[in-house]
């Protein structure tokens, strides 16, 4: 039961674990109640853990593919790794994570940016009905038809309007893909921003994305370089600056969907605290898109504005000692303030454009997630949950 009971409360990162009193395992929407965690990649503390009751949805493990309505059922217990798996078989996949170990109910419920998102927009914009066990203790299924301000809510809301145990996703077909993982030592560091800058401007294929990710590790900077194609082969020029330069490892070849999410080093810092004083791993995590990026959906609690696509950029510190955290939440801010003032005085034009939500620290004020959405997503949260019920969940609250 000790076993079960750590298996139970395990994070990605350990700021976002806490000692609960006792776990419970549910395996229908009808034994849901709170704290809940999906796939554990929160890093937030307090986000999908708490010092009560915790409610792990591991056993909502379904992946059912509907080749009629090419749709797949997805539990909320799972990981996108076996998600991917599941479906392989079938030769489609869906809108999910890029990195090995990430859930798929939080991921899903923040937005959800993809390897895919170029070509079909983020998870939220492919979801056609979520299963909801509301704060009432009634079991829904929502779609844009049944419950249109509920729809709307679900897709980037979070956790605010009840517990999702079931999401149905659209599928897409999916081939052999191209890509993998580039290291690179700090004499390249800045050819490889060079690169990304040059991709950034000007590669418009929608089958194609990197992440580029600055490190510093052990004492050293060093880059973590991911390359996606959605193909067995990527058109000659898109990632030629970047297979120019020397590398020290490299793992890129034609490969399999799952093969190429694996090949992240995503779980190397599993169990760590994310912020910084130990600062035994420290990273930037750049990730271009197309400016039409928020095209392919409409109408959700994030992003709160579609007239202007945005990329995410992901700020990930790791520590030892939890005696450190606010040490390290405080340079993260400082750290994200200093890029953002840069980014402004270079002439970009980033008021008023939302953070996304999953990637945003515990503190960041609703407006900066939702914007104009707030007001409506007030009113909706009073209306599913009058009692507020789910103020007891972890999470930022409407």
């Amino acid at each position: 039961m000790l076993r079960r009971y750590d298996a139970d409360l395990a994070h990605w990162a350990s700021s976002s674990s806490q000692y609960s009193k006792c776990t419970v395992r549910p395996g229908t929407a009808a034994d849901v109640a709170i704290i809940v965690k999906g796939g554990g990649h929160a890093s937030n503390p307090g986000f999908s853990s708490t010092t009560g009751v915790h409610i792990n949805m591991k056993r909502f493990s379904e992946v059912t593919y509907n080749a009629a309505t090419q749709t797949a059922v997805i539990g909320a217990g799972l990981i996108w790794d076996d998600v991917y798996a599941a479906l392989a078989p079938y030769n489609v996949n869906v809108v999910g994570g890029r990195v090995t170990g990430v859930g798929v109910a939080g991921f899903t419920l923040g937005g959800g940016y993809s390897w895919l998102t170029n070509q079909h927009g983020l998870t939220i914009d492919t979801v056609v009905a979520f299963e909801l066990v509301k704060p009432s203790g009634a079991i829904v299924t929502v779609t844009a038809t049944s419950d249109p301000n509920l729809f709307f809510g679900l897709k980037g809301g979070m956790n605010n309007f009840g517990i999702v145990t079931r999401f149905t996703l659209k599928t897409f077909p999916q081939g052999q893909v191209w890509g993998g993982l580039i290291t690179v030592t700090a004499p390249w560091i800045d050819d490889i921003a060079a690169a990304t800058a040059a991709f950034s401007s000007s590669v418009t294929d929608p089958k194609a994305g990197i992440i580029t990710t600055y490190n510093f590790l052990l004492g050293e900077p060093g880059i973590s370089q991911l390359l996606f194609y959605d193909g067995p082969t990527p058109p000659s020029g898109i990632f030629d600056d970047f297979l120019a330069i020397p590398y020290l490892t490299k793992d890129v070849s034609t490969r399999d969907f799952l093969s190429l999410v694996k090949a992240s080093p995503a779980n190397a810092t599993y169990g760590q605290r994310l912020s910084l004083i130990s600062g035994s791993f420290i990273s930037y995590d750049v990730e271009p898109f197309l400016p039409n990026l928020f095209s392919h959906g409409a109408n959700s609690a994030y992003p709160p504005s579609r007239s202007t696509g945005v990329s995410p950029f992901n700020i990930y510190f790791a520590w030892g000692l939890s005696l450190s955290d606010d040490e390290f939440h405080d340079a993260a801010r400082q750290s994200a303030a200093q890029i953002r003032a840069v980014a402004i005085a270079e002439g970009q034009d980033i008021s008023g454009l939302a953070i996304y939500p999953n990637y945003a620290i515990y503190d960041t004020p609703l407006n900066g997630l939702y914007g104009n959405n707030i007001p409506a997503l007030q009113q909706l949260k009073a209306s599913v949950d009058p009692t507020n019920v789910m103020n007891l969940a972890g999470g930022f609250r409407f």
